[in-house]
């Protein structure tokens, strides 16, 4: 059997620790808190930094929580990627439980390949149709929120490739 040395320094240590969390409850539980928003994204490596902007142009860093798949709300709802759906919303009910969210923000982007990938080349084919896509989407997403977490707001949003977003009501 190991012997630990207790010596003055380990219980010093310990008693720093233990001051530490009963002075800053929060250190031990950071992800409880308010929180204003969960934030659901794609995967595309071309939009984490026009998002983060998007989000600081919005005084919200730091202020929500954030859910990355591909496709975004394509990814909650198009029957191609149907086995996604269970690990978005089980995340949005762990949000709500830990950080109290109010809202879900949405946000597709163009030129998505998961957009390809579930609804075909011809549903992006050009701008107007892209955007129809995307809106169809983004609507049926709101939906199913409402249907299954009926208190939240929701926010949906169609990020350019420059970053410009176009919300949507």
């Amino acid at each position: 059997m190991l012997r630990t040395r207790f010596d003055r320094r380990r219980f010093l240590h310990l008693t720093a620790g233990a001051g530490l969390l009963a002075a800053f409850p929060s250190l031990a539980f950071g992800a409880d808190g308010n929180y204003d928003a969960m934030l659901l994204t794609c995967i595309d490596p071309r939009f984490p930094q026009p998002t983060i902007n998007y989000m600081k142009s919005r005084k919200m860093i730091g202020k929500y929580s954030q859910f990355t798949f591909a496709g975004a709300s394509i990814g909650v709802v198009a029957p191609a990627f149907k086995t996604w759906a269970p690990a978005f919303w089980d995340n949005l009910a762990a949000s709500i439980q830990l950080h109290h969210i109010p809202k879900v923000i949405a946000m597709n982007h163009r030129d998505c390949g998961a957009a390809k990938i579930a609804y075909g080349a011809e549903k992006v084919a050009n701008k107007q149709i892209e955007t129809e896509t995307h809106k169809a989407a983004l609507m049926e997403f709101r939906k199913q929120v409402a249907e299954k977490q009926p208190t939240l707001k929701v926010e949906l949003g169609l990020m350019a490739v420059d970053g410009k977003v176009e919300m949507f009501s």
